[in-house]
């Protein structure tokens, strides 16, 4: 699958000498999801604006369907539709009008069905001659989404498209960005949101301190990192964990009745008959046992905690 977007040495410097963004080198493929992980601060939103012309780079490269995103800013432009964090509309303007004034300022005829359209897979349609300034927060929310898909771009980029936004926003987000993926559409989305990441996206980034710690399918990454827990409920509680079985690394809960025993689900020996056997050698009767794997979370909170870690 070839890359649509590429970003080659892409790096931002301020004249206060602050590092918003380390040289970055990211591939995006035609049509897939990728999600961008990171914390408050990480440089999510920087390698958004800066891909989409918003803030000018201190050097690098940013190639759009094989268009310079300086030298030939309007077509590469022209294939990006950007939802931002913030609320950037007139908020004397209707979503009709401003749908229908975006789509002409990329150069798009018009096309009034396709408009109907995407105001009522957004549940717009009935608020489309109404100001801006009496819808709620979450209708607000839905304008700018309207807004960046109104001229039919390529690629899309949602900047924490659902943080703070109702329950019935999320689920027409995420409808929406299924259907546009089934056309052909490549998503780019920021989230906090880490469960939707893990649901929704091919691959993953994980971004932190300005520097792109790592990019990979999300299922290897979870395959690779992911560790697997076995969740062992006692018939009766313990005080502490006996001597004998401290080599395997087990956490006792507050109330002493679980055993949590973490091991990598892909090792040839994982040590589970072991501690098994030692168990029984104690006469510690069990009455359940659960695995369970890590989740997106546990592996970007390991990821940061580990650059942390580094840079200490």
């Amino acid at each position: 699958m070839t890359d649509i977007l590429t970003v080659q040495g892409l790096h931002k410097t301020y004249k206060s000498g602050v590092v918003a963004l380390h040289p970055t080198d990211l591939g995006v493929r035609k049509g897939e999801i990728f999600a961008l992980l990171g914390p408050n601060g990480a440089g999510k939103t920087t390698l958004i604006s800066l891909i989409c012309g918003l803030v000018m780079p201190s050097g690098g490269h940013v190639g759009v369907d094989g268009h310079d995103h300086v030298k030939d800013f309007r077509a590469a432009r022209r294939m990006i539709g950007l939802v931002p964090q913030e609320m950037s509309v007139d908020i004397f303007t209707t979503p009709m009008r401003a749908v229908k004034l975006t789509r002409g300022l990329f150069g798009k005829k018009p096309d009034d069905a396709y408009l109907e359209q995407l105001l009522r897979d957004l549940s717009l349609w009935d608020k489309r001659d109404s100001r801006l300034i009496e819808l709620s927060g979450g209708m607000k929310r839905r304008v700018l989404i309207a807004k960046a898909l109104s001229h039919e771009p390529e690629i899309l980029f949602l900047d924490e498209p659902t943080a703070g936004v109702d329950v019935e926003l999320r689920r027409d987000m995420w409808n929406i960005v299924r259907r546009l993926k089934e056309r052909g559409v490549t998503i780019i989305l920021t989230t906090h949101y880490i469960e939707e990441a893990e649901e929704m996206a091919d691959r993953v980034g994980v971004i932190n301190k300005g520097r792109l710690l790592l990019v990979d399918e999300k299922n290897h990454l979870m395959q690779r990192m992911g560790k697997r827990q076995l969740i062992i409920t006692l018939q009766h509680p313990i005080d502490a964990i006996p001597a004998s079985l401290g080599a395997h690394g087990l956490a006792l809960s507050e109330d002493g009745t679980k055993l949590t025993y973490s091991f990598d689900g892909n090792a040839e020996d994982t040590g589970i008959p072991q501690l098994m056997a030692a168990m029984q050698a104690e006469a510690i009767a069990f009455s359940d046992l659960d695995a369970r794997r890590s989740s997106l979370e546990d592996i970007f909170v390991d990821l940061v905690q580990e650059d942390r870690s580094k840079a200490a």
